[in-house]
């Protein structure tokens, strides 16, 4: 019955959310509360809710304070030259920058955290798909997928949990992957490529210095989810491009059709009263101390943001009022993220302090075929997909990883190759609703959460299996 109730519950939550019938943060309290009865044990949901709160709260704070920080970097004008230089390479044209989104998602993932590689990402290409009138899904999509391969790396987490739980070498799991997973990393740039060819077709293709003087979107203006997939176009007053193609932007906002003022493309405003050009390079290595640090793991992620936070106001910004006044510029933001952060706490709580999550995974692991034993591997990587995607990392490779690893070797299949093949679905999970990171994606990119799932999955299902399918004929899993 838990085992029902479980898939009923992400399967109404995703549905709601898709058709925007409700808000992702109503969805992830209000769904898990109604179902915390069904099961008989709302009595109990006050405890499951502080249990998911008390485990998340360190996120929620890193994020606060990551936003605060990357916002002031932006304010201050230390991400304007990295804009000009993708614009430059770029020249303008859609399929290049949805390509140039992919390799810097993928470059800056080389950090091991997707918050930070999704604020760093937005940040440098938001200006060019709000100037170019591009679809915002695609931005998002292709980072979420780029950063979803990168996640495997041993400091990314996931590698790292199956480590632990098999008490294996994480450097024996990710190592002999790297051809597939670079294998995966191509699929997101060819994919990358196609998408930025129909976006060219859709809006044709500006100079630089037509990019740089076109006026943005109305507000009234938004593009169906799968325009970046070919799909039509609706327009309040779509102007019209080359070929008659309308260039209306592609991605409706938090809430609604919220498209940003001229003032949003603060990458290429060399007027604005926030520049610091005489502290750039103090800027400049302030942050990559700040990564390192991270990296290096020599404090906590929230302290480290905490006090990059309050440095880079103080510097930048000496004077209290101006101070208040960046803060106050990226509340909205900041409640938003966190907002989703505490709200995913109400679902996770619920979902694992139910059992539901542990139903779900037995469910699972008991339907495979006797048959399937000798391709533990083969089904390890099917299900990475579906369980990742539905709970965390951490109660799939704790709970879930153990059990296919023991049935793999009751069948020959060594340990590694489970452990390798559980990896293969971080594509997919980077855009899971239980992920904090990728509410920072879809909430700076002012992209709707449903419209981004829409659009993300069956990309990132794709991608996958690539990587899945190259493991396999390498002989890696």
């Amino acid at each position: 019955m838990l085992t029902i109730l479980g898939f009923a519950m992400i399967a109404t939550f995703l549905v709601l959310i898709m058709a925007k019938k409700m808000s992702p943060i109503a969805a992830l309290v209000l769904i898990p509360a109604l179902f915390c009865v069904f099961v008989g044990k709302g009595a109990h949901l006050g405890a499951y809710v502080i249990d998911g709160v008390s485990s998340l709260a360190p996120t929620a704070a890193m994020l606060m304070f990551a936003i605060v920080y990357f916002g002031v970097m932006i304010d201050v004008g230390l991400f304007d030259p990295i804009v000009r230089a993708i614009l430059k390479f770029c020249k303008a044209d859609p399929m290049r920058v949805v390509v140039g989104t992919a390799l810097l998602a993928a470059i800056v993932s080389l950090d091991g955290d997707g918050s930070t590689t999704f604020m760093i990402t937005v940040s440098a290409m938001y200006p060019l798909y709000k100037r170019l009138k591009m679809s915002l899904v695609v931005m998002t999509g292709v980072a979420a997928m780029a950063n979803g391969v990168m996640n495997t790396l041993p400091w990314g987490g996931p590698t790292a949990r199956a480590a632990t739980a098999l008490k294996v070498d994480a450097t024996d799991i990710f190592v002999p992957m790297i051809p597939a997973l670079a294998v995966g990393l191509l699929a997101v740039v060819a994919l990358s490529y196609v998408l930025g060819l129909r976006e060219r077709r859709r809006v044709g293709t500006l100079t630089l210095d037509e990019a740089l003087v076109r006026e943005p979107a109305p507000e009234s203006e938004t593009v169906l989810v799968g325009a970046g997939a070919g799909a039509g176009v609706k327009a309040g007053a779509g102007r019209g491009g080359p070929g008659g193609a309308d260039r209306s932007q592609g991605s409706a906002g938090s809430g609604g059709a919220d498209e940003a003022s001229d003032d949003d493309f603060k990458g290429l405003d060399p007027n604005r009263p926030t520049l610091r050009p005489k502290l750039y390079w103090f800027n400049a290595l302030l942050t990559v101390a700040l990564l390192t640090a991270m990296i290096m793991e020599l404090l906590p992620i929230p302290v480290l943001f905490l006090l990059g936070a309050a440095l880079a106001l103080t510097v930048n910004f000496p004077h209290i009022p101006d101070q208040k006044a960046r803060i106050a510029a990226h509340a909205d933001n900041v409640l938003n993220v966190s907002g989703m952060v505490f709200a995913a706490a109400v679902f996770t709580g619920v979902l694992t302090g139910t059992g539901m999550v542990d139903h779900m995974a037995n469910w699972l692991v008991d339907t495979i075929p006797e048959g399937m034993g000798p391709h533990m591997g083969l089904v390890t990587g099917l299900l990475s997909l579906p369980l990742t995607y539905f709970m965390s990392n951490d109660g799939f490779y704790f709970g879930v990883l153990p059990v296919l690893a023991e049935a793999g070797q009751a069948h020959g299949v060594s340990t590694l190759e489970i452990a390798r093949a559980s990896i293969v679905g971080q594509p997919l999970h980077m855009s899971s609703p239980l992920v904090p990171a990728v509410y920072v994606l879809v909430g700076m990119a002012k992209v709707e959460f449903g419209d981004h799932t829409r659009f993300v999955v069956k990309w990132a299902v794709l991608t996958s299996l690539v990587i899945l399918a190259a493991g396999i004929l390498f002989g890696i899993i």
